[in-house]
């Protein structure tokens, strides 16, 4: 196709205007302050200490722009408490989440320009074209390509991590392989999923290779040999690279108390493995947990994924199994594959951004989905309208929930998709501007609240600039206005289930006055509660 790079240059143009466009709708969510404040540390003092259970590349990009324009550390030993006060201390707080922000457009760009080269790498120009318009129409790829968090860092950098690896397998040039180990340290660097996703995925591949070509013993000899120096440099480059991030500091790992190269790199592995081995708390479909459901992620995916991406999708993968002997079309599976498995072993379920990487890979098979029903057009006039209905439903399924794509679900949700999950999927603390606009029409003096990372009243009072708050109490009612957040009414109900599990909190038996949002606001007038407490 001869405009292919202006159309794929221009798809990603209109994503990331839709993407900025949001910026001045949210507030920070929860995890968005304590990104800035540990990637602040890093790219001012060059030390990585705060906090490691994140590796600090996406964190270094949110924190470049602000730190140009004059932002500092303030010293705080919480990160999270100097996350809030990065935020509001130069009393600017929208400019400072606006550059955090920008800083994770740059690994939009680069999942759009991998979803393009590995579509028009292996299944021609076309359909790299259409992957990468598929790619931008996604709602949840939008939502977290706006927010200062790792997970798009850690879906653009795994997916090239493993394009780099197909490439580097298909010609095992030394530049091939530095570029392969570069690719994977920076996914390394991105989030420590990595390193269970990317072996995996690479094992699934491997096995898919052997079922397809059977090269024999002596031909896989062969291989393996022929691959030894160029996979030697891609080690090499990758271990220099990630102790190059961590500027080569060498000291003890807390608790293991062992010395090591880039230990902060090591003491991260240490926390996530905790955070893991501790759970979280969760909801899914009207229950509570701690340690997470097995099913989390493939529900989570059926149900934020559009439906019409979906269609395309089993299209697609159909297309890919069809021509399974030739195995550059079952990696897309594989690397999806290599996602959701350990995904659906680990004990964090908060959110379906923890999977971004498969929408990638997802991208690339319902292109080869669409292309199949295109070119199946010229004898069956269904498929080409059936193409047709699909793109404008997947095209309008973004416009129309513009510029709410944290909280989107697709059809087959009803009308309380926050029955269905909250947390990043839902409410994510992003309403609180929302919330406090309306407040300040309805003439508010103080607010019972509460949601995830809130623990410093004062950070909220500032910005988004609610009135003076009371935290809520979940069996002692309070007059007002009190605003309730989804993610903490069902996963913990503030606190309740672990001191009357049998108990419902007080606000549950009050109606609704407005949705603002994701938070539901009720009020009781002065005096309601007069003789009662």
């Amino acid at each position: 196709m001869k405009y292919a790079r202006l159309l794929v240059a221009g798809f990603i143009l209109l994503g990331i205007g839709r993407i900025v466009s949001t910026y001045h709708v949210f507030a920070t969510t929860a995890d968005e302050p304590a990104h800035i404040a540990c990637g602040l540390q890093y790219v001012a003092q060059h030390v990585y200490r705060l906090e490691t259970q994140h590796p600090p590349l996406t964190r270094a990009f949110i924190a470049l722009l602000p730190y140009l324009f004059g932002t500092r550390p303030r010293g705080i030993p919480n990160f999270q408490n100097e996350g809030w006060a990065l935020i509001t201390y130069q009393h600017h707080p929208e400019q400072t989440v606006t550059l955090m922000r920008l800083g994770i457009l740059p690994f939009f760009v680069l999942g759009c320009l991998v979803v393009f080269d590995w579509a028009r790498r292996y299944f021609g120009t076309a359909s790299g074209v259409v992957a990468t318009c598929l790619f931008t129409l996604i709602p949840t790829v939008l939502a977290h390509a706006g927010l200062a968090t790792t997970d798009m860092g850690l879906a653009a950098c795994l997916a090239a991590a493993f394009l780099a690896m197909l490439v580097w397998a298909g010609e095992p040039t030394r530049m091939h392989g530095a570029i392969f180990g570069f690719s994977l340290a920076l996914a390394m660097l991105s989030k420590f999923t990595t390193l269970g996703f990317f072996p995996v995925s690479a094992a699934i591949a491997l096995a898919f290779y052997l079922a397809a070509e059977r090269p024999g013993i002596d031909r896989l000899g062969q291989l393996v040999k022929q691959r030894a120096a160029s996979f030697a440099i891609a080690v090499g480059v990758c271990l220099f690279t990630v102790w190059a991030a961590y500027f080569f500091s060498f000291g003890k790992v807390p608790v293991w108390n062992v010395s090591l190269p880039a230990w902060e790199y090591f003491d991260g592995i240490r926390v996530a493995l905790k955070h893991n081995s501790n759970g979280h708390p969760a909801y899914l479909l009207g229950e509570a947990r701690t340690f997470g459901w097995w099913y989390y992620f493939p529900v989570a995916l059926a149900v934020k994924t559009p439906l019409a991406l979906l269609a395309l999708l089993a299209v697609g993968i159909g297309v890919c199994w069809s021509n399974r002997r030739r195995v550059v079309y079952l990696m897309p599976l594989a690397f999806s594959l290599g996602i959701l498995l350990p995904a659906m072993a680990g004990n964090v379920n908060i959110g379906v951004r923890h999977v971004l990487p498969v929408y990638l890979a997802f991208s690339v098979m319902a292109a080869l989905g669409l292309v199949h029903l295109a070119r199946l057009s010229d004898r069956k006039a269904w498929a080409g309208a059936a193409a047709l209905v699909l793109v404008l439903w997947l095209a309008a399924t973004g416009a129309l929930h513009h510029p709410d794509y944290i909280p989107y679900f697709n059809e087959l949700v009803g009308g309380q998709p926050d029955r269905m999950l909250c947390d990043s999927d839902y409410d994510w603390g992003q309403d609180t501007k929302r919330l406090a606009a309306r407040l300040r029409q309805l003439g508010a003096t103080q607010l019972n609240y509460g949601y995830v990372g809130s623990a410093d009243k004062t950070f909220l009072e500032t910005y988004p600039g609610l009135p003076p708050i009371r935290n809520i109490h979940p069996v002692q009612p309070a007059e007002g206005w009190t605003a309730v957040c989804p993610t903490m009414d069902h996963a913990t109900q503030y606190g309740l289930e672990y001191r009357y599990p049998n108990i419902k909190p007080w606000y549950a038996y009050l109606p609704v006055q407005e949705r603002l949002g994701t938070i539901d606001i009720l009020y009781l007038p002065p005096g309601s509660l007069d003789g009662k407490k």
